[in-house]
């Protein structure tokens, strides 16, 4: 019973948060005449940099703990 409710509360608060995120768009905002274009916003940055590093550093930590591990003797 426990499973089942978790997991509908996962799904509907993954609902929720796909409504909130369509519900927050962002209209450009009207400029007033005679005043300059405001600039482009930033570029999207790329999240994937470090992530491979990253996934190596932690297998390799969870290696040396499962391998070297006192209960292991």
């Amino acid at each position: 019973m426990k499973k089942f409710i978790f997991l509908s509360l996962f799904v509907l608060i993954s609902f929720s948060a796909m409504a909130i995120v369509d519900g927050v768009t962002q209209l450009p905002s009207p400029v007033a005449p005679g005043e300059p274009d405001p600039p482009p916003p930033p570029p999207g940055l790329p999240i994937d940099g470090g992530i491979l590093a990253g996934v190596c550093v932690a297998l390799a930590y969870g290696a040396k703990k499962t391998l070297f591990s006192k209960d292991n003797e």
